[in-house]
């Protein structure tokens, strides 16, 4: 261990497991350490009796759940948008030959307390029961013009410039009302507050096109994919790869203490008495604590269910999205489902996480219009984790540290998230534009 490293990594969340991947592809000499004796940190998976462990002690799961190993309950689970950030990554990378997608069954959206697919195009907006008559056609008229705009052919403008024209504006000039704007703004586009309304509409329209492009790729009910086995696959696919090009990993490696020289610039880092010296270090919130504070709290819930979530056409795989207006919240409620037909639990079982930003004290009581809409639970654990952000200045100490997770039942902003720490670490911008059907072979 008492080498030097152009950087080293500190845990094995899916964020610097990517990370450490894209350095290692850069030439970079990276080593790769983590506390724990598994990968994933924050965003392991576990099976059934790790589950049990953490959240109920001493317990055993009953018997009737099936076999402890066929779960693979992701801690942090998050649909991949097919045409996203991520998948770039991972097609750049050429980490998908080592991960098996599937297509995510149904995304849907919340409104007066019911459950609607969410419409995402000019055709779906016509069909769609969340809206009357006259609604369908001013949104078919607005899907339309987000369809056909271009941001680098004014003819597709009409008239408006999106980088100065808000979000607000361009939704009024189509005349929408609220409970449509509600689903476009927060389950097509994925905005996790209102604040997008004040802010250029461009953002919102290039999500716009993301989320349909994404529905087009594989034809599914959604336009998201989730691989075979959950998220537990990804970091250890990312440690593939960087091994692949001469990282190394470490698991089990207690303290991990960063070690800094008088002007406070990281050397290098110290585990069971060895120190390994480097330029740079990349680690999530818990190895640098004095660096980060606390943002929020996320509470989430995790069910294990017999049947599918009610009012979703039977989907195995399935995100709702309640929008903060409709629950009086500040922001987004999520929920998520995964089954047996992802490999993520054994035949007939299914499993469900409703997570939001915590506003209360009481996960159970806040959690509970998206609990509702479950159905029957065979069984069900809460928590509330604290998330955090960095407030160094990575220029002085050479730290790099990522947020920790949000609630956000997709990767879009975790994504961005490791695209950002990726250009403050190399001062470049990663090059992602890629062939995107590379990834599609392995959808079945």
């Amino acid at each position: 261990m008492d080498e030097d490293y152009d950087v080293i990594v500190l845990g094995t969340g899916l964020k610097e497991c990517i990370l450490s991947g894209l350095l290692s592809v850069d030439g970079l000499k990276v080593l790769h350490m983590d506390r724990n004796d598994y990968y994933g940190g924050e965003s392991t998976s576990l099976n059934l009796i790790q589950l049990w462990k953490r959240f109920r002690g001493d317990e055993t799961p009953p018997a009737h759940l099936g076999s402890s190993r066929d779960y693979n309950v992701d801690m942090i689970p998050k649909f991949i948008m097919a045409n996203g950030t991520l998948v770039r990554v991972l097609i750049h990378t050429d980490v998908t030959k080592y991960l098996s997608f599937k297509a995510v069954d149904g995304s849907f959206v919340y409104n007066k307390g019911k459950i609607y697919k969410v419409p995402a195009t000019d055709m779906e907006a016509l069909k769609s029961p969340l809206m009357g008559i006259f609604e369908k056609r001013r949104a078919r008229k607005f899907f339309i013009y987000v369809q056909d705009y271009n941001e680098h052919d004014p003819k597709t403008h009409e008239g408006m410039d999106l980088t100065r024209v808000s979000t607000r504006d361009l939704i009024a000039k189509y005349g929408l009302d609220d409970n449509t704007v509600d689903s476009i703004g927060h389950a097509l586009a994925l905005h996790r507050d209102d604040r997008y309304l004040n802010e250029p509409a461009l953002d919102t329209v290039k999500r716009m096109k993301l989320y349909v492009e994404s529905i087009a790729r594989f034809q599914g009910g959604s336009p998201y994919i989730y691989p075979l086995y959950g998220l537990g696959e990804l970091p250890q696919a990312f440690a593939r790869l960087s091994a692949v090009y001469g990282g190394t990993y470490m698991l089990n490696k207690p303290e991990c203490k960063v070690e800094f020289d008088e002007e406070g610039k990281v050397v290098g880092v110290t585990s069971e008495g060895e120190t390994a010296r480097c330029r740079k270090v990349v680690c999530d919130p818990s190895y640098l604590p004095n660096k980060v504070r606390k943002v929020s709290r996320v509470a989430r819930a995790i069910a294990i269910m017999s049947h599918p979530i009610p009012n979703t056409n039977d989907s195995h795989s399935v995100q709702v999205i309640l929008p903060q207006k409709q629950l009086g919240r500040r922001s987004d409620m999520y929920l998520f489902c995964c089954s047996y037909s992802h490999n993520v639990a054994p035949k007939g079982k299914f499993i469900a996480f409703v997570s939001a930003e915590a506003e209360t004290d009481h996960p159970e009581t806040e959690l509970k219009p998206g609990i509702d809409l479950l159905g029957q639970v065979d069984d069900i654990f809460f928590d509330i984790y604290d998330r955090y952000e960095p407030v160094n200045e990575p220029s002085l100490d050479n730290c790099f540290i990522s947020t920790s997770y949000d609630p956000t039942t997709h990767f879009e902003s975790t994504a961005v998230d490791v695209l950002n720490m990726y250009t403050m670490i190399t001062g470049k911008v990663l090059d992602l534009s890629v062939d995107l059907s590379a990834a599609s072979a392995a959808e079945e």
